[in-house]
């Protein structure tokens, strides 16, 4: 049975509930509110304002002056990148305060959202850099002309973030928009806004123009569809759930808006019999349980080679039962609550339907205690590849555990899923590591560990884990528009 951690913690004062439209803190048009919870507790920590399509029309409406004819429009690209680096340095000075309220908003550990917040700061500071380097080239162009191009910003970006990753995916989609010139509309998750209206506040500290930073509270169907919908927005990115990535898609081609999506996965974990078994142990429980399995590159489905899957498995499942799942705010807390009602149910349905089709459950299952949403590190074995268990995202502490025999059985089992996000090998055989890396359908592998995720390297999926890219010099290409000069010589 998990352990529970009870100490005291201290609550961050919430300073924003309201919209802000070009640097103004605005009630609705409509009027409208949500509540907003404390995942541990159940309980209402705030109210907040409801955007709806008329605020998504002021914001950008806002947005594009601020591009067009305002401060930021005619800004000097290394004044830019010194407005992301003053950013940066607010969110680390305010590091303990945001990191507090992503975990009273969110049910993330103290510890895993202060690691978030370093997260941030990299960002910010990383595509800061950029702002001054985004540059064309001359091309040698036959005849007597002089031809080069041009990198500007698509224009008006609407965002749309998840609940999980809060501060690290909006900093994720505001690094490479600023940098590239570029104005932003962003809907927070409508489970976790309010860490997103606090940093705002502090992009206004910071001295980003009015118009450059919107952000509208709401649900998808109201705020984010507007925002989809609305003709003067150039471009898309958006951080969630593949159906509503389709449904954006569809949408998005009345306007032909450019379009990019991190959406989900069903990640492989291949754990070889030559692997360091203490380290593939660990490395397995992190993949899965980190963030209470609600992040999209989880290790959820666990391929052991046969050889050890006994072994393995039982050193799993101890390793499960010392977990201490509890307050978020509490230091000594390793798994927080799960982010809502909705997704303690939905991971509870899938507990029961993998008992149901014939798989094993080893460990938890169940949720703990009375209040929040608390759900025990789970494992199931005995899983065929089938399995709603082995094939649906469930986006919580459930792993599926699929014994295998050799390196091309695994492949094929691996590649076998809609997803194709990020997969990891556990082996000291460096040339099985290679040949899997380049046949597992992937955007990320990961070689003997697992969750190293740098602002550098590009972040991305296969299939239906997305489109495009985010981090690195990579996501700039979606956020800029190449313009071809041509000029006759003579």
């Amino acid at each position: 049975m998990a352990q529970t951690a009870t100490a005291p913690r201290a609550i961050p004062a919430i300073r924003h509930t309201k919209l802000l439209i070009d640097n103004q803190w605005v009630d609705p048009v409509e009027g409208g509110d949500f509540e907003t919870y404390n995942p541990a507790t159940g309980e209402v920590i705030a109210r907040v304002g409801a955007g709806t399509a008329a605020d998504v029309d002021k914001a950008v409406k806002a947005a594009r002056r601020a591009l067009e004819s305002g401060p930021w429009s005619t800004m000097d690209a290394a004044d830019r990148g010194r407005l992301m680096y003053e950013l940066s340095d607010l969110v680390e000075r305010n590091g303990a305060e945001l990191a507090a309220l992503e975990s009273l908003n969110s049910g993330k550990t103290i510890n895993d959202s202060l690691g978030d917040i370093e997260g941030v700061v990299n960002t910010l500071r990383y595509y800061a850099g950029w702002a001054d380097k985004i540059e064309g080239k001359t091309l040698p162009v036959r005849g007597s002309f002089l031809s080069y191009t041009l990198r500007q910003p698509v224009g008006v970006v609407g965002q749309i973030i998840p609940w999980n990753f809060p501060l690290l995916m909006l900093a994720w989609k505001w690094g490479p928009a600023l940098a590239c010139g570029n104005t932003v509309v962003m809907k927070p998750a409508e489970q976790t806004p309010l860490t997103a209206l606090r940093i705002a506040d502090l992009a206004i500290e910071a001295g980003f123009p009015a118009g450059v930073l919107n952000i509208i509270n709401g649900f998808g169907e109201t705020a984010g569809a507007a925002l989809v919908g609305h003709p003067d927005v150039d471009k898309i990115a958006f951080t969630g759930h593949v159906d509503t990535a389709k449904i954006i898609q569809r949408q998005a081609a009345e306007t032909l808006k450019r379009t990019t999506f991190e959406l989900g996965g069903k990640s492989p974990n291949v754990i070889f019999a030559d692997a360091n078994l203490e380290d593939a142990v660990a490395g397995a429980f992190h993949a899965i349980y980190f963030h209470g399995g609600q992040c999209c590159t989880a290790g959820s489905r666990l391929f052991v080679e046969q050889k050890i899957h006994k072994e393995f498995v039982q050193r799993l499942a101890e390793k499960a039962k010392t977990r201490t799942l509890g307050d978020p705010l509490n230091p000594n807390t390793e798994q927080g609550p799960q982010v809502s009602q909705e997704q303690l149910d939905k991971i509870l349905h899938y507990v029961d339907l993998g008992q149901k089709q014939g798989a094993k459950l080893l460990s938890g299952g169940e949720r703990v205690g009375d209040r929040g949403f608390f759900v025990s590190p789970t494992i199931f074995d005995d899983v065929k590849d089938d399995m709603a268990i082995a094939r649906d995202e469930i986006f919580g502490p459930v792993v599926s555990v699929l014994p295998f025999n050799g390196i091309d059985e695994v492949v094929e089992r691996s590649n076998n899923t809609s997803y194709g996000l990020a997969a990891a090998i556990w082996t000291k055989d460096i040339d099985k590591a290679h040949l899997f890396a380049k046949r597992v359908k992937a955007g990320t592998v990961w070689v003997n560990c697992y969750h190293v995720v740098d602002t550098t390297t590009p972040f991305g999926g296969f299939k239906m884990s997305g489109q495009g890219r985010e981090n690195g010099e990579a996501a700039l290409e979606h956020y800029s528009e190449m313009k071809t000069v041509t000029v006759k010589l003579g």
